[in-house]
């Protein structure tokens, strides 16, 4: 059921980003309420990865504003309240590392450095690891895992520092699908417990009945912002999105019934 009571936890105003002096987001409006499980779709090159960055702070904006938890991005100093999934990261980063220490590592967000970890960083990263259903490969290196219980660990680790705003990007992209079932156990427990959910995707699939509300991205602008889509408007049939520089299969316009292929 659409969220339409919860306070503003996520607000973008006339979001416009441009990369290597390409317009990549054209004023882009999007609010984002407490509680919210929202899929941001659109085909490849629709900036819909661009647009989770500039919420995040990762991309510098060309012009507009975004506010998180009512703090304008450049004054928001709680990043423990939010989580962030890369899209089609190495859990390992190329260092030898066990499942637990990476996990780990997302409760540094919540202690000063150097401090060793307390019993409640112990339960949260315990709480994590059984959450996305590793807990018994804790003690096992990372690299010795599928690329879809790695990104298992990547939400494991994000998960450990108790986020209220979790931004995942393309989190099951080359995942088969009992590692997207795990995935989804994951957020529909993460949102049960009141968590604020972005996901960005191509294709829902297990994710699909967890969504409360579809923004739709197209050429750097939201062409639809609603309840969720069908999978037949999801898909769309006869006039895709241009393919440009997003890192996945090609998915045709969401939007193609709803906007008569404009």
């Amino acid at each position: 059921m659409l969220n339409v009571l919860g306070t503003p936890v996520v607000e973008a105003d006339r979001v416009t980003v441009a990369i290597a002096g390409r317009p990549v987001l054209r004023g882009v409006d999007v609010t984002i309420r407490e509680g919210e499980f929202v899929a941001l779709l659109g085909a490849n090159g629709s900036g819909k990865s661009t647009l989770v960055r500039a919420l995040t702070g990762l991309r510098p904006l060309t012009s507009g504003r975004v506010r998180l938890f009512g703090t304008p991005l450049h004054d928001f100093r709680e990043h423990a309240r939010i989580g962030f999934v890369p899209q089609r990261a190495t859990a390992a980063g190329g260092v030898p590392a066990s499942v637990r220490e990476v996990v780990a590592s997302g409760r540094l967000t919540r202690r000063t450095p150097l401090r060793p970890a307390s019993r409640a960083d112990r339960r949260a990263v315990q709480d994590a690891l059984e959450l996305v259903g590793l807990a018994d490969r804790a003690h096992e290196g990372v690299s010795t895992l599928s690329g879809g219980q790695q990104q298992r660990v990547l939400i494991a680790r994000a998960l450990a520092g108790d986020p209220e705003l979790f931004f995942l990007d393309e989190p099951t992209a080359g995942v088969d699908l009992p590692n997207q079932q795990a995935l989804a156990g994951a957020l529909r427990t993460l949102s049960e417990r009141g968590a604020t959910v972005v996901l960005v995707a191509h294709e829902l699939g297990p994710m699909e009945p967890l969504v409360d509300r579809a923004v739709v991205m197209r050429d750097g602008r939201v062409a639809y912002d609603g309840a969720p889509l069908s999978l037949d408007a999801v898909h769309g049939h006869h006039h895709p999105f241009e393919t440009t520089h997003d890192h996945a299969p090609h998915v045709g316009s969401p939007l193609d019934r709803l906007e008569g292929g404009r």
